[in-house]
């Protein structure tokens, strides 16, 4: 298990588009999906990594705490499924239904909305404010696997109920750290 960290996208950087089929129900997202939400939560995520099956069940309970407290969230798997079957769109689905997620959970099997996120872990997390401006980036908590520290969520919860109080986001954030998202052969990016 290699230990990959977020690329720290620029605060304030602009929601990049993506318009991406939902694993469950088949319908297709995108930004305006979550139109008039006070903020947007992109989760990049997998089914197979250590580092989310270790914080999955936190991520389910975000979703239930903030999905009725007006705020878009959503999930996006960008791992190469022909190369890793846990990460195939069937094996997402049976994920979303597992741990109850109240969010859509999409396959983007082009890789090019990772890409266009500079994602390059799972878990990757990028929050969006009202204006669709990135405001943070980082991780989820200080709990790793195997360091004995609680999955608590807060560092991603307080980035979150900051948003939705209209206060100004904590600007000395932690990357996360996970696993790499798993690149199709010959797509791999060059982050600078």
């Amino acid at each position: 298990m290699s230990l990959t960290n977020s690329t720290m996208l620029k605060l304030n950087t602009l929601l990049p588009h993506f318009n991406l089929p939902d694993v469950v129900s088949g319908d297709m997202i995108s930004p305006d999906t979550f139109s008039g939400k006070k903020g947007l939560l992109v989760m990049f995520i997998c089914r197979h990594c250590p580092y989310v099956v270790h914080v999955k069940e936190e991520l389910a309970r975000i979703g239930q705490d903030y999905s009725a407290k007006d705020f878009g969230i959503v999930a996006i798997s960008s791992n190469d499924a022909k190369n890793y079957r846990d990460d195939s769109p069937d094996q997402l689905k049976a994920m979303a239904h597992e741990l109850g997620f109240t969010f859509p959970f999409c396959h983007d099997e082009s890789q090019e909305v990772a890409k266009a996120f500079t994602a390059a872990c799972t878990p990757d997390f990028f929050l969006f404010d009202q204006e669709r401006r990135l405001v943070y980036r980082g991780q989820l908590d200080d709990s790793r696997p195997g360091n004995n520290k609680p999955v608590t969520g807060k560092d991603l919860r307080a980035a979150l109920d900051a948003v939705l109080s209209g206060q100004p986001v904590n600007p000395d954030q932690r990357p996360s750290a996970g696993c790499n998202i798993k690149w199709k052969p010959g797509n791999e990016p060059s982050y600078s």
